[in-house]
């Protein structure tokens, strides 16, 4: 799959939102997700402000390291791999009760 395209990118940058919604996520993806956000307000930049075109590229750098390095994660919920979780909704719990079946060999 092509890694870089714009249309990629902005469909993995879409798919960031079902995936912090998604409780399956390990933290870790979502702290990464965070910080990137949390860096575009930050004042301190490794480029500074004052090179107005040329300080947008390290936060634009820093957001396509970011969909690179979640992208198998990311592309799971834009393609359709990722179904709903439903292990912790129903765990402990019997919901299949008076059923008759027959296993044939």
């Amino acid at each position: 799959m092509n890694a870089f395209g714009i249309r990629v990118l902005m469909k993995r940058f879409k798919a960031i939102k079902f995936m912090m919604a998604d409780k399956s996520v390990p933290k870790r993806k979502k702290a990464l997700i965070i910080f990137g956000i949390a860096y575009i307000f930050f004042p301190i930049d490794i480029i500074p402000p004052i090179f107005f075109p040329l300080s947008l590229i390290d936060d634009l750098c820093l957001w396509i390291f970011i969909l690179w390095y979640l992208s198998s994660e990311l592309d799971k919920y834009w393609l359709g791999g990722k179904s709903k979780d439903y292990s912790k909704k129903y765990r402990g719990k019997t919901f299949v009760d008076d059923v008759e079946y027959e296993v044939e060999d």
